[in-house]
């Protein structure tokens, strides 16, 4: 079936040269799908299930997903649990627990004040007494049907799910968790990292070759996960401002240093690869359409690092101009098109909330 036509089908449905090779790049070895780009299932399938929940995990493995992506948070009683942030009024229903009414506060995250519920203030115990809601009704109204069906799940239920489904599927789904506010939770004692090391080691899955990358928007802490794991790092980066660790600590480099040539050669002293916001791999012109590619890519792959932008969705909300199908935000557009786009430019793989989608580009874009 030809590139357009798919499109077309999904519309009407809708309606990666430096002289020497850093230490860190000898090992671990690349656990990456052989056949080519790398789809990455971002927090689950969150274009059809709410996000990080074990259904959401599930269904994004099942439309063939390489990886799935949990966003790790940690509860008080030091539980790892799969949420976008610490604060969980938009994703869960604790605001309709009257039980949990005094626990709403305002805290300090990554220096701005936040104002919900926090999983720091909930054990375990209670957590799972909430459920999940889609975090963006009103682009994912469909998603809204699942509403409180959900728990949250730990860190440990989502490699029981995916350990089920490798022998199920007859395939190795990997894991691609991001340690989300490092700084956040350690000043509160609740650091994360030695538990993600100590969940990996206890599932025989801090090994070279397992199928595992850990992702961090923070320094500091992948440098200290470098000198544990065996598994690959990604050091995540934005398009504008710095790493919340380099602000606390005065150091004045911004993400536009770290993606420079010179900083890449840096993070390949500790990491494999970088996931960049789409944006910094090829950026919007005035009118909202995609630019031409940056230097990002080549830079990076010379560095000898991989390149996993993030995030691909389907609405016309978060599509550059180029692909969108209308004026409704909520439609979908032409998410083939841009994906496209961007594995041309020479990624190595993505983050899509449609893992179906990026399935069937990165496929389409091997054959062509």
């Amino acid at each position: 079936m030809s590139r357009t036509r798919i499109a077309g089908i999904v519309l009407a449905v809708a309606a990666v040269a430096i002289t020497a090779i850093p230490a860190a790049n000898a090992v671990p070895q690349s656990p990456d799908h052989a056949s080519g780009p790398t789809v990455i299932g971002h927090r689950g399938a969150s274009g059809y299930r709410p996000e990080h929940t074990l259904a959401s995990y599930e269904l994004a493995a099942r439309m063939g997903a390489d990886y799935v992506e949990p966003d790790l948070v940690s509860t008080k009683d030091g539980v790892l649990v799969a949420r976008h942030e610490p604060e969980i009024g938009g994703t869960t229903d604790v605001s309709k627990h009257p039980e949990f009414a005094d626990r709403k506060t305002t805290k300090m995250l990554d220096g701005v004040a936040v104002t919900g519920w926090f999983t720091t203030d909930f054990t375990l115990a209670e957590l799972k007494t909430l459920r999940a809601v889609e975090r963006l009704p009103q682009v994912r109204q469909r998603n809204t049907v699942y509403d409180g069906r959900y728990q949250i799940p730990t860190f440990q239920e989502i490699i029981d799910l995916v350990q089920r489904l490798d022998r199920e599927l007859h395939r190795d789904i990997g894991i691609y968790p991001e340690t989300k506010h490092p700084t956040f939770f350690k000043n509160l004692g609740l650091g994360t990292d030695q538990k993600l090391v100590d969940t990996l080691n206890r599932n025989g899955l801090n090994r070279r070759g397992a199928k595992v990358y850990v992702q961090s928007f923070e320094v500091g802490n992948l440098k200290a996960l470098h000198r544990q794991l065996r598994v690959p790092l990604i050091q995540l980066t934005e398009a504008t401002g710095q790493p919340y660790d380099f602000t606390v600590s005065g150091d004045k480099r911004t993400w536009a240093d770290i993606t420079s040539a010179a900083g890449l050669r840096e993070v390949a002293t500790y990491a494999q690869g970088i996931g960049p916001d789409k944006n910094q791999v090829i950026p919007r012109d005035a009118t909202d359409h995609l630019g031409k590619p940056t230097s990002l890519v080549k830079d990076a792959h010379a560095a000898r690092l991989k390149v996993h932008p993030y995030t691909f969705r389907p609405e016309n909300v978060f599509l550059p101009a180029d692909f969108r199908s209308s004026a409704d935000p909520t439609a979908y557009g032409n998410l083939f098109g841009e994906i496209e786009t961007y594995l041309r430019a020479g990624i190595d793989g993505f983050f899509t909330d449609t893992a179906d989608i990026g399935i069937v580009a990165r496929d389409e874009f091997l054959q062509g």
